[in-house]
């Protein structure tokens, strides 16, 4: 072998067509940016998420018929974060991170209120405020007073509940049929009207231990709370018990005032089967102010 053939061996000539060392540093660089720009989205879409939900609107489910007939199980919907003030309540899993309560307003009554519900303050319950600090509440014969008055009830038509996966009539003698022939449930209703002129319909279904009590006296930064199917709700009248009662609930424990309705379902619809989801869903009721 020549002396130039080993020259020519050992300093090959470049190839035009091939990628300079530079150009393959920067395509290895791209894949780790394209990893930092998701992350970089995934982690201000999580932030996003946590301020809309902590303080401005968050959404909520019924799953119970504690506040029929204004609100159904099944229903879903979004509450305003911001009506009440913040509080550590406000944040995801309640972290400590607000002391007390900032920007703080009272409620007023008849409003539709989210709360943790005591005594352990770590489940959200949802019922309307009936009365603020220094109200005396009694209930009597199933008709509310507040500061010794009587709070105005006037019995309207029967609430008309149909019967579907995710209601039942308490008692046959409530169970009835409309003008379809489908089953509902028939519930003694009411229109109260509180004495700030808030109207509500609550039910009555017939006397219970609850439709009696003494006098309840609201201490300062509390509220008292009930539920609007009034035969039916583990309110301000029981003591505040893990699965008996809430008490007299501390303001600072509210989380957001009920809005707006977003969703409602009557429990009939199958994850198997996609046309169920429609015809489960309660239209009528989906952008229904509460």
């Amino acid at each position: 072998m020549s002396e130039t053939d080993t020259a020519a061996s050992a300093n090959p000539t470049p190839n035009p067509g091939a990628p300079t060392s530079a150009a393959r540093d920067k395509r290895s660089d791209q894949p780790a940016k394209k990893d930092e720009s998701f992350l970089a989205f995934l982690f201000w879409l999580v932030l996003g998420v946590v301020v809309l939900r902590s303080f401005i609107i968050s959404p909520f489910n019924i799953p119970s018929e504690s506040m029929l007939p204004r609100l159904l199980n099944g229903d879903y919907l979004f509450a305003t974060k911001w009506s009440y003030g913040y509080s550590k309540y406000s944040l995801p899993f309640s972290l400590p991170l607000i002391p007390g309560r900032v920007f703080a307003s009272q409620p007023e009554r008849g409003d539709v209120v989210i709360f943790k519900a005591p005594p352990g303050n770590d489940v959200d319950y949802i019922k309307r405020v009936i009365g603020l600090p220094g109200d005396e509440i009694q209930v009597k014969g199933g008709q509310v007073w507040i500061n010794a008055k009587p709070v105005p009830r006037v019995k309207q038509p029967d609430f008309a509940l149909p019967v579907t996966p995710n209601t039942h009539c308490y008692a046959p003698e409530f169970e009835g049929t409309d003008a379809k022939g489908g089953p509902v449930c028939n519930y003694p209703q009411y229109r109260e009207t509180l004495p700030n002129g808030k109207s509500y319909n609550v039910l009555d279904l017939g006397h219970t231990p609850q439709d009696d009590t003494g006098v309840y006296v609201v201490p300062e930064g509390h509220m008292f709370l009930m539920g609007d199917n009034r035969d039916n709700s583990l309110d301000s009248r029981f003591p505040a018990v893990e699965g008996q009662g809430i008490g007299i609930v501390p303001q600072d424990n509210l989380v957001g005032r009920a809005a707006i309705m977003m969703f409602s379902t009557d429990g009939s619809a199958s994850w198997f089967e996609p046309w169920t989801w429609f015809t489960a869903a309660r239209w009528s009721r989906i952008g229904s102010l509460i």
